[in-house]
């Protein structure tokens, strides 16, 4: 069976939200640049709770601890915006707000991976990649 999949975003999203249905509290995928980069700031704006690379058979495995045992987790949604076949790009001006501020949005940028509220302090648009509340 082949670990490859067209979307690696999505399916990292999709196996983050099978690992909150099924109350696991710790995730193992295929580790790549932008799906880490994703991974910490999910854990710099306090969505998960931690972020570790480890070494693989084949290259890299990226472990993610969504909550601990003894918490809820604090991930309610999490979608794909942009998909490779429809990207959603926004100015600076155009970035939504997820639930009237208590969720992010995740852009892609000239500048690397950031949150929406940093991107609009910056004034940067970018390529929308998820919201998380």
């Amino acid at each position: 069976m082949s670990t490859t999949t067209t979307d690696p975003i999505a399916d990292m999203l999709t196996r983050i939200r099978n690992a909150i249905l099924v109350r696991k509290n710790e995730i193992s995928l295929p580790h790549s640049a932008i799906k880490e980069s994703v991974a910490r700031l999910l854990k710099e704006t306090n969505f998960i709770d931690d972020v570790s690379v480890e070494k693989a058979d084949i290259g890299k495995k990226l472990k993610l601890t969504i909550y601990s045992n003894t918490s809820n987790p604090r991930i309610k949604e999490i979608v794909r915006l942009s998909k490779p076949g429809r990207r959603y790009y926004v100015n600076s001006k155009e970035i939504p707000v997820v639930m009237r501020g208590r969720g992010i949005v995740i852009l892609s940028t000239s500048k690397g991976l950031m949150t929406g509220g940093k991107a609009k302090t910056e004034h940067i648009g970018g390529e929308l990649i998820c919201k998380v509340y």
